[in-house]
């Protein structure tokens, strides 16, 4: 943890982390996905198996999950197609599971559960309008109205699993002791991270940043990280307590790593019931084969039981905008975050 001293900057940097993971300047898909044509494209990598399998497979190893969490990036129109699919399949199958998304926080439950108090059907849009999405800094919520047509239509629970923005700026001002009992516990017996998991968000945290924040000051971000993992696991264990249907996590990928984010608590608290990570990747012209994606992942390879491999949105240089605005002269508060970041 940074020294008190040091705590003020990092505070002024937390709109950063917060837009890095919501925010995206131009619409994905507005010039059409990219790489289409690669090999990997449209094809599922199961990551025990070391094997290519089908659609059937998948969807038969998430129907027999408790828990399911579908990591995405959250510009690309297409990992939430797929998930809306996966939530579909699910419940097709039967299943009735509470679906928890990463875009709704703690705090905005009680608008999520009055918007779907009446009775009989209920409309994507109204929910987006009751909680302000459309002020909430993510993306333009027709990406994401597939996968609220679904759960809505079927009538499941919608559970908002992120911490909110003032819990957030508590973790980084104080550290884990401003989070609720539940999941300052979960933390606690989660224990410390290893030094290389540690290093490996410090990393990351850096890298959305563009190389600007000093090393110094990203430790208070480290724990905000751990924070939103433990918050998240903690409104699934809460939604799938007494539920034979389970829980689906809606969340940016680096949220699905079963080595230490959610499915890492998961395990620990519910040993007995089942999970299955999907993350949905997108393919890169430099990465041609599942084992350039592990290696790109470091020593620990594929951190999810299943990586489905997609063409990628159309960004802007992620980092010009921030370039940009550190140019200027004079003082001023932090820029935008950069965009296209997964966290």
């Amino acid at each position: 943890m940074t020294s008190p001293a040091s705590r003020p900057s990092a505070l002024l940097a937390l709109p950063l982390l917060l837009a890095a993971c919501a925010t995206h300047p131009r619409a994905a898909g507005a010039d059409g996905l990219l790489h289409a044509d690669h090999p990997l494209a449209g094809r599922i990598w199961d990551v025990r198996a070391g094997a290519f399998v089908d659609d059937a497979a998948l969807e038969r190893a998430l129907v027999s999950a408790d828990f399911v969490l579908l990591g995405e990036t959250h510009d690309n129109p297409e990992h939430h197609r797929l998930q809306a699919r996966a939530l579909a399949g699910l419940v097709a199958a039967g299943r009735r599971p509470a679906v928890a998304f990463e875009m709704l926080d703690v705090a905005q439950q009680p608008r999520v559960d009055e918007a779907l108090a009446g009775p009989g059907p209920h409309d994507p849009g109204a929910l987006a309008r009751a909680i302000g999405w459309a002020k909430s800094g993510w993306p333009d919520f027709a990406l994401y109205r597939p996968i609220f047509e679904v759960a809505l239509r079927a009538g499941l629970p919608i559970e908002a699993a992120n911490l909110s923005r003032k819990q957030v700026h508590e973790v980084v001002r104080t550290g884990a002791a401003s989070l609720a009992p539940e999941v300052r516990t979960l933390l606690d017996r989660a224990g410390p991270l290893s030094k290389e998991a540690t290093d490996e968000i410090r990393d990351e945290m850096y890298e959305s940043h563009c190389r600007e924040m000093p090393r110094t000051m990203l430790e208070p971000f480290v724990t905000m990280q751990r924070a939103r993992d433990a918050q998240m696991a903690e409104r699934l264990l809460a939604a799938a307590r007494g539920r034979e249907g389970g829980a689906v996590l809606i969340a940016g990928a680096g949220h699905v790593r079963d080595d230490r984010a959610v499915p890492s608590y998961l395990a620990r608290e519910a040993p007995g019931r089942t999970r299955r990570a999907v993350a949905f990747q997108e393919v890169s012209p430099a990465l041609r084969t599942p084992a350039d994606y592990a290696a790109a992942f470091g020593a620990g390879g594929l951190p999810f039981d299943y990586v489905v491999f997609t063409a990628a949105a159309p960004r802007e240089d992620p980092c010009q905008g921030l370039r940009e605005h550190q140019r200027r002269p004079g003082p001023g508060p932090q820029a935008p975050a950069p965009a296209g970041v997964d966290l």
